[in-house]
């Protein structure tokens, strides 16, 4: 891990001591331990956001890639359906349209 990113991981955990509930916080840590290479954590992390916080819509798509890099394609649909009738539920419609992208690019590649 480079200097700057453990301090990032650091500074996010020390301001997650103070709120430890708060999902962006917890989203922002996730995928600093993804570009850390650290993706049992990261999906650790991701999944326990989504089960606290399942209306964080941000954080279906970045498991689903996550997935992905694991060639776990079959994992990576379902979060993305799952990312899908959230974001329909909450009309996130930006992010609603990434999952949908997302997903067709996976259903046309099969």
């Amino acid at each position: 891990m480079n200097n700057q990113r453990e301090l990032r991981i650091a500074q996010l955990n020390k301001l997650l001591e103070l709120t430890p509930h708060d999902a962006f916080l917890r989203y922002a840590l996730a995928l600093e331990m993804v570009n850390a290479g650290e993706l049992a954590t990261a999906e650790h992390m991701f999944l326990s956001l989504l089960k606290d916080n399942p209306e964080y819509t941000a954080t279906y798509y970045h498991l689903a890639k996550l997935y992905e890099t694991q060639e776990n394609i079959e994992q990576a649909k379902i979060i993305y359906r799952q990312g899908i009738e959230i974001t329909q539920k909450v009309r996130d419609t930006h992010a609603l349209a990434e999952l949908r992208s997302a997903l067709n690019e996976l259903e046309f590649e099969d």
